[in-house]
């Protein structure tokens, strides 16, 4: 099947300034990214970006470059710049790979595109991986997901859901196995057309109280399909710390 892969890279970020361009490896962060992108069997790989230090990096390893505006609150305001930009036909399916997912596999960027083609009433296709343990689901800086029979997303929160209401009463109980419980990973694909008129909706209260874009959609009334990862999608980079991580799995 036939998908664009587009990467959203800003050079501002609070925690690690310049983090596209923090080095594994011997590679810009952002080349890593690139290379997963390409080995998906991507039809065009764009590297979305308001800074020419990585307009200038990217074009070092001869990646497609397209430069958006300064002013973007989030990555799929720019992608959906670049779409306006790139002439992209509403039906074109485009996925959404962060800058600092370097360890992504290849593989799940295919299975967020064919799973939009498979699935014709979604507005948005994402991915999840099961949660086991405690403390990665009351986590507040993982999301969780909870689908209804179909696959479809019924809500995301920061808040452990679904809320078992027995067995969390005794914070040391392990988790109850007759409740699926999952993360969600943050890869998505969506039809260009509904892209552009996703950026022009109103933020959502749900979504501004819980920081999470998605929750925009279900407001709207959209739908998102949600698959369970076939690959581990290793870690992102938001800190120091993820960044060592990387080094030592990379390096």
């Amino acid at each position: 099947m036939k998908f664009k892969v587009v990467i959203p890279a800003r050079y501002a970020s609070v925690r690690l300034p310049g983090k596209p361009l923090l080095d594994i490896a011997g590679k810009p962060m952002i080349q890593h990214v690139w290379e997963r992108a390409v080995e998906s069997g991507a039809a065009e790989v764009v590297v979305a970006t308001d800074d020419s230090r990585i307009a200038d990096a990217c074009q070092g390893f001869q990646a497609d470059v397209c430069m958006t505006r300064e002013n973007h609150r989030s990555g799929s305001d720019r992608i959906a710049e670049v779409a306006a930009i790139r002439g992209w036909g509403g039906e074109e399916i485009i996925v959404n790979l962060q800058g600092d997912e370097p360890c992504m596999p290849a593989m799940l960027l295919s299975q967020v595109a064919e799973d939009m083609e498979r699935h014709p009433a979604a507005s948005v296709t994402t991915l999840c991986a099961p949660i086991t343990d405690r403390q990665t689901l009351f986590d507040p800086h993982t999301v969780k997901v909870v689908t209804d029979s179909e696959g479809y997303a019924l809500y995301f929160s920061r808040a452990p859901i679904p809320w078992h209401r027995d067995e969390f009463v005794e914070a040391e109980r392990p988790l109850p196995t007759n409740t699926g419980f999952a993360r969600h990973i943050g890869l998505y694909a969506y039809r260009s057309g509904y892209l552009a008129n996703f950026v022009e909706w109103k933020h959502a209260p749900i979504e501004l109280a819980e920081s999470l874009e998605q929750l925009r959609v279900l407001w709207h009334g959209g739908k998102i399909h949600v698959s369970q990862a076939k690959e581990n999608p290793g870690h992102g980079v938001d800190t120091r710390e993820d960044l060592s991580r990387i080094i030592a799995e990379l390096g």
